[in-house]
């Protein structure tokens, strides 16, 4: 039928394709996020329309011609946009402590590229999977669906610093393009703006005034500020997920950031997203990030994390229209940003729309081989759906990422109660149980770990440990712990309890008092 003219294949939600509809170009609508005005939406009209005026022009035995005062885009197809992979630089500094400065670099030119509109650009979690592997240009190539490949390397030394890049084409692995830039560190954004500009150049596209104007838009000029800014970036997109520390050290050192460049909007913004997991999920003091947020958003409106913070915080206090508005700017303007699906999913969740949840949580942990949250709360998710296969996957999920990170980390009390939160999913009751005693010993004063344990134990009927359980947490923890247990679809079981009516209750005159 494809090749009669009468087929505009389409995806969605990422389902995999049959190889028939593989072999050709196919409009991805899996992030369109239901927004008529993003670009594969319109790319979609414009297939549409071509292939009625073909439908048309074949019935009347005419061609095609395009009515004067027409818009020739209407009804002519898009030009397929570029695609292109770029591979994690190699590091070549010889001090391992410089990784988080040449992925810096590597995320950085994903972000620059992205901008480009004649450009597609595989994700940063996608293509961070193929860090330190020796890679097959063509079969990666193939694999991943690219005409080309970007790989380089980045040495630094003092106040000099190295990157060597090449353009590779897919198909034959031949270099398209290669340029080593050697220069003082100083010149680290122009080197940045040079390698995006020398792409697009070399793949023939044209590269519009106001992408040009957002490429070089870097967000501080301050080499020292950027610096540490890498530092707790990279903190926030690899390992650690759930620890306390993590949330802290990215904090530290994005104030440190904003100390040395008050102005470094991106640093106000990634602060906010920190503190505003440290508060929901350990309890910590604190405005969840909202201070820091309104900060990043006075320099700089369109930073998509930093309105999600501002989500996250009205979510929390049930102001669910004005975080709703907060979400859909967020979307807009980075639907790949894992803290903005999941800010989205968490107020789809409070509202009770488990189904847009679950598309948020998906995504957010398709973004982040480390996040063991996102696919926790699938299980809730999917149990609210009635999905038990979903539901049995998303526990599958959750067991093999946080027993990752409790084996690396046996403090880690998130990790450790989502495992057991994936145990009792599973139907591995008595292993949940010996495991939920051995976490409460070894982090007895997590709030979340023992919500999370209550939660789980309601679903083997065991209401007396979950209401002991319940009776701490919503005796010392935050307004967003109580308002979500308010809400929770996992504690429905309690909602008519007289002693759980009591404890939220109690909650909430504390609250209203100030008192801890």
């Amino acid at each position: 039928m494809a090749d009669r003219g009468i087929l505009v294949p389409v995806r969605f939600e990422g389902a995999k394709l049959p190889m028939d509809v593989r072999a050709i170009h196919t409009t991805e609508l899996d992030d369109w996020n239901e927004n008529p005005a993003s670009a594969p939406f319109q790319e979609l009209l414009r297939a549409l329309g071509s292939m009625i005026e073909k439908q048309r022009a074949a019935r009347s035995g005419t061609s095609a011609p395009v009515q004067a005062g027409a818009n020739p885009s209407a009804v002519t197809p898009a030009k397929p946009r570029v695609a292109i992979c770029v591979l994690p630089f190699v590091n070549m500094s010889g001090d391992a402590g410089q990784e988080y400065f040449s992925d810096g670099i590597t995320e950085d030119v994903i972000t620059d590229l992205s901008k480009v509109s004649a450009l597609s650009v595989i994700a940063r979690n996608t293509v961070f999977t193929f860090k330190g592997r020796n890679v097959d240009i063509p079969l990666l190539a193939r694999q991943l669906k690219v005409s080309h490949v970007l790989e380089g390397s980045v040495r630094k030394a003092g106040q000099r610093v190295r990157i060597s890049a090449q353009l590779i084409d897919g198909s034959s692995g031949s270099h398209v393009w290669a340029e080593r830039y050697d220069r003082d560190l100083n010149d680290i954004f122009a080197i940045q703006d040079e390698i995006s500009e020398a792409i697009v150049d070399a793949l023939k596209l044209k590269l519009l005034p106001e992408e040009k104007k957002a490429i070089e838009q870097r967000g501080t000029t301050n080499l020292e500020a950027y610096n540490v800014y890498l530092m707790a970036r990279r903190y926030s997109v690899t390992g650690n997920y759930g620890n306390v520390r993590r949330c802290e050290a990215i904090i530290r050192l994005c104030r440190s950031a904003t100390e040395i460049d008050p102005e470094y909007a991106a640093a106000w913004a990634l602060m906010a997203v920190s503190q505003a997991a440290l508060r929901f999920h350990f309890s910590e003091p604190g405005d969840g990030g909202l201070a820091a947020a309104q900060r990043a958003l006075s320099i700089d409106a369109n930073l998509a994390e930093a309105h999600a913070a501002i989500a996250r915080v009205l979510t929390s206090t049930s102001q669910y229209d004005d975080a709703q508005r907060e979400i859909a700017t967020a979307l807009r303007l980075d639907s790949e940003s894992i803290e903005v699906n999941t800010s989205a999913a968490r107020l789809n969740y409070a509202q009770g729309r488990y189904e847009d949840a679950t598309r948020f949580y998906e995504k957010a942990a398709s973004l982040m081989e480390s996040d063991f949250s996102s696919v926790a709360m699938l299980i809730a998710c999917y149990r609210s759906l009635g999905n038990k296969e979903g539901l049995r996957h998303a526990a599958q999920r959750t067991l093999a990422r946080a027993e990752k990170i409790a084996a690396q980390e046996p403090d880690n009390g998130m990790a450790m109660g989502y495992v057991v939160v994936a145990l009792i999913a599973l139907d591995q009751s008595e292993r949940a149980r010996e495991l939920a005693k051995r976490a409460m010993l070894l982090d007895p004063d997590n709030l979340t770990m023992r919500y999370n344990f209550a939660c789980s134990f309601l679903d083997l009927n065991d209401a007396e440990t979950a209401l002991n359980l319940l009776e701490t947490v919503l005796a010392k923890d935050t307004l967003e712990t109580v308002n979500w247990a308010k809400v929770d679809p996992d504690l429905d079981t309690l909602r008519d309890h007289p002693r759980f009516k009591a404890m939220i209750e109690g909650a909430g005159k504390r609250l209203a008092t100030g008192s801890t």
